[in-house]
């Protein structure tokens, strides 16, 4: 099944937003932690710049993954559902399992900015 040309563009828009909050962050984070690591050296600017680059790229390979399984996913949940009702549980599971992905990926960036604070 090939995907729609409106669901490429929804997909590519929504990695150069990601990839633009990304950029941005990078850019702020080290004006902003200038202040509170005046001391330090410049390979620990480095360290925390390279830490928020890890976090938002888990944050959002995790949330585009998890917005193509939940389209994947979702398209055929509807399908059966419609050819039988009381398969409605059981693909709220699968649909659910799909959104999961998304907030593993938050969960591993919380684990990366919180090993860069201590």
């Amino acid at each position: 099944m090939k995907p729609s040309h409106t669901f490429v563009a929804a997909l590519v828009v929504l990695a150069g937003v990601l990839a633009a909050g990304a950029t941005a962050l990078l850019v702020s984070a080290p004006s902003a932690l200038a202040a509170a690591t005046a001391a330090t050296s410049g390979a620990a600017a480095e360290g925390w710049s390279l830490g928020f680059l890890a976090a938002a790229t888990a944050t959002a390979l995790s949330s585009l993954g998890a917005g193509f399984a939940v389209a994947k996913v979702g398209a055929a949940a509807v399908g059966a559902l419609a050819e039988k009702p009381e398969l409605f549980g059981r693909l709220l599971i699968f649909v659910g399992l799909a959104e999961g992905i998304a907030i593993y990926g938050l969960i591993v960036s919380i684990l990366i900015l919180n090993r860069m604070a201590a």
